[in-house]
């Protein structure tokens, strides 16, 4: 048999305009969300949490990162507090489609944008 791959997946996190921004790289999957699962967790973990999630630097991703991101949106959410997603990727996109879970993340293109849509949604 041969070895299982390394978890190729990191996440780095930054603060913008108030919202905590979590970039998820590399390839996302069963293997390696569980290395990247604290950053999110963490984004989401006060009340009223303001974060956005990145997933342009994502060059794969899978149900998994799917559960990551719902997770977020539901602590998030349910601490008063709002998230945005930021993904460019056509098959990302569809993927986020055939879920169904592009009808409560909202993607844009930019994290920039992704602000300025959570802000005027807040209002």
């Amino acid at each position: 048999m041969g070895q299982v791959p390394a978890a190729q997946g990191s996440a780095r996190t930054y603060t913008l305009d108030g919202y905590t921004v979590v970039e998820l790289h590399g390839e996302l999957d069963l293997c390696s969300v569980p290395a990247v699962r604290e950053q999110p967790d963490a984004a989401t973990s006060s009340a009223g949490a303001r974060a956005i999630v990145d997933l342009r630097p994502a060059r794969f991703l899978d149900c998994s990162t799917l559960a990551l991101i719902s997770r977020a949106r539901r602590r998030a959410l349910h601490t008063g507090g709002s998230i945005g997603l930021v993904c460019t990727h056509l098959w990302h996109l569809r993927v986020l489609q055939a879920t169904g879970l592009s009808t409560v993340l909202h993607s844009l293109a930019t994290v920039e944008e992704a602000i300025a849509y959570e802000l005027r949604d807040a209002d």
